[in-house]
This record gives C-alpha cells, sequence and structure tokens, in this order.
C-alpha cells in the first residue's frame, strides 16, 4: 500500500490535466462562425468553463438564436475539436507527474468529465496519459453534469472506492462544488484565476491555478491530510 493508504485521485480533465480551453474555444469559434456569428471572444468563451461541451452549445444557440437543433450544432462542434484534440493538446508538465507519480505508487486513478466519451479519449490517447488513467467518465454516460455530483460518484463505483476516500483535481466552480456534494475532499486549481472566491468548498485552493502546484507538494499534501 502507498503512503496515501486507501485514498483514490479522481480529475477533471480540461483545464485540469490538459489545457484545452484554447482547443474547445476554437471549436466553438468555428461553429459559431459557420452559423453567421462572428464576434464570439475568449471572454465569452471563459464564463463557460467547468459545464459540458452540451450545456454550452444549448446556451449558445438559444443566446443567438441558431435554427439548427442542439444535437446538430453539438454533434458540429464536437467533430472540430477532436480534429484539433488528437494533435494540439497539452498536458500541464506537474500534473503529467503527479500522474506518474501516484501511478508508480499504486494509487487508484480515474478521469471524470464533463467531455464526451469520444473528446476524451481523443485526448488520452493523444497524450499518452491514457496509458495511466484507464477509468474514465463522461458526463454523457450520468444522469447530470457538474454542478451535480453524479459523474464523480460513478467514477468512485467504477474504481470500488468509498467517495469519503477520494480527492477530486478541479480547475473550474461547477466541478469543485460537484465533489464536495459528492462526499469528496478537492484540490482546486482555478483556470481563471479571478474566479478563486468561488471555490468556497475546495480542501485545497491554489489560488494562482497551474503555476503553483507542483507533483510532489500535491502528494506530499495528500499524504498528511
Amino acid at each position: 500500500m502507498s503512503a496515501l493508504g486507501n485514498l483514490s485521485v479522481i480529475f477533471d480533465l480540461d483545464g485540469t490535466l490538459v489545457d484545452s480551453e484554447p482547443n474547445y474555444y476554437e471549436a466553438t469559434r468555428q461553429m459559431l462562425a459557420g452559423h453567421g456569428v462572428t464576434d464570439f471572444t475568449w471572454a465569452e468563451h471563459e464564463r463557460f468553463v467547468g459545464i459540458s461541451t452540451l450545456e454550452t452549445v444549448a446556451l449558445l444557440r438559444d443566446r443567438h438564436g441558431l435554427r439548427p437543433p442542439v444535437d446538430e450544432l453539438l454533434a458540429e462542434t464536437n467533430r472540430r475539436y477532436l480534429e484539433l484534440a488528437r494533435t494540439r493538446t497539452r498536458v500541464y508538465p506537474e500534473m503529467r507527474k503527479f500522474v506518474e507519480l501516484l501511478a508508480a505508487e499504486g494509487v487508484p486513478t480515474a478521469v471524470a468529465s464533463g467531455s464526451s466519451p469520444e473528446a476524451i479519449e481523443a485526448v488520452l490517447a493523444g497524450t499518452g496519459l491514457g496509458a495511466y488513467l484507464r477509468t474514465v467518465v463522461s458526463a454523457d454516460e450520468v444522469p447530470h453534469g457538474k454542478p451535480a455530483p453524479d459523474v464523480f460518484l460513478e467514477a468512485a463505483r467504477r474504481l470500488g472506492a468509498d467517495p469519503a476516500g477520494c480527492v477530486v483535481l478541479e480547475d473550474a466552480a461547477p466541478g469543485a462544488a460537484a465533489a464536495h456534494a459528492a462526499g469528496m475532499r478537492c484540490i482546486a486549481i482555478p483556470y481563471v484565476a479571478a474566479q478563486a472566491d468561488q471555490f468556497t468548498t475546495a480542501a485545497l485552493l491554489l489560488r494562482g491555478g497551474q503555476p503553483e502546484f507542483t507533483a510532489h507538494a500535491a502528494y506530499d499534501w495528500l499524504a498528511s491530510t
């Protein structure tokens, strides 16, 4: 048994393990531009960080009065994203070290993401993280996405882990809220630093986001709590 005992670690994917938000922004921008909306900005995109692609597309469809049905717009956005995800997704270096450290210690790990199963698979395969993270849950597979706890509870179930023994790593406030609702501790690494005050339930909050995260400091924190 590792120094972490019976602990299991569940990772959010986008913005936590990998910097995929630029790809999601570009895919969404391309989709909207194809339907005549040409002024979608990064600042607007940041408002959707932490919620599923399905919810994002549905909100954008209503906001801009787009005619195609949500499922058609979602399929188009996902297709554009997958093209980018396979070759242009960057893993945060310290997160890769952390995943490798946990694997070396035999700590059970999972990914629980608001992305589609296809998008998760493309990112994990394209980055090599799939060699370590084999338990994967998409919000598409559960009744409710974040901030509901469903995706994290399903990850714990697949790991055979007690939710109380799980620690979640998250970059977005809805995900941190979902972890809390699932009865799990959360290490919060805000993707949007200005939103740090929204992570009121996090057990550990790194206000500066990824620049403050190191694999060994995170491991030592887990081992001491």
